[in-house]
């Protein structure tokens, strides 16, 4: 059996993937932007503030916890997120990494 294309990339640059493709539809930056301002675990409320359907904002949300940028807890019928601090500061420390590298080429390069 063959390799996967993913196979020829570290596991940190595989996480970096899939952390930035979770990040890549509106839909989702707007889930975590109001998570963050709720500054609370959130349970049903998001689908009163999105403008999507219940089974839609469902679909983002499962894919937002299963690159680890939030998490669920069950309480009751409903399953209440948060941010995953550990997802973040990956995403972090990658964007640190590359502010560092363009203020040292700061004297041009191309």
């Amino acid at each position: 059996m063959g390799a996967t294309k993913t196979d020829f990339y570290t596991d940190n640059q595989n996480e970096i993937a899939i952390l930035a493709k979770a990040l890549g539809h509106p839909a989702r930056i707007a889930i975590i932007e109001y998570i963050i301002k709720a500054n609370a675990c959130i349970c049903g409320d998001i689908v009163n503030e999105l403008p999507l359907a219940q089974p839609t904002i469902s679909q983002h949300l499962k894919e937002l916890k299963n690159a680890g940028l939030i998490k669920g807890n069950v309480e009751g019928n409903s399953i209440c997120y948060c941010v995953n601090e550990n997802g973040i500061e990956k995403i972090k420390a990658f964007l640190n990494q590359l502010s560092a590298f363009l203020e040292a080429k700061k004297t041009g390069c191309c």
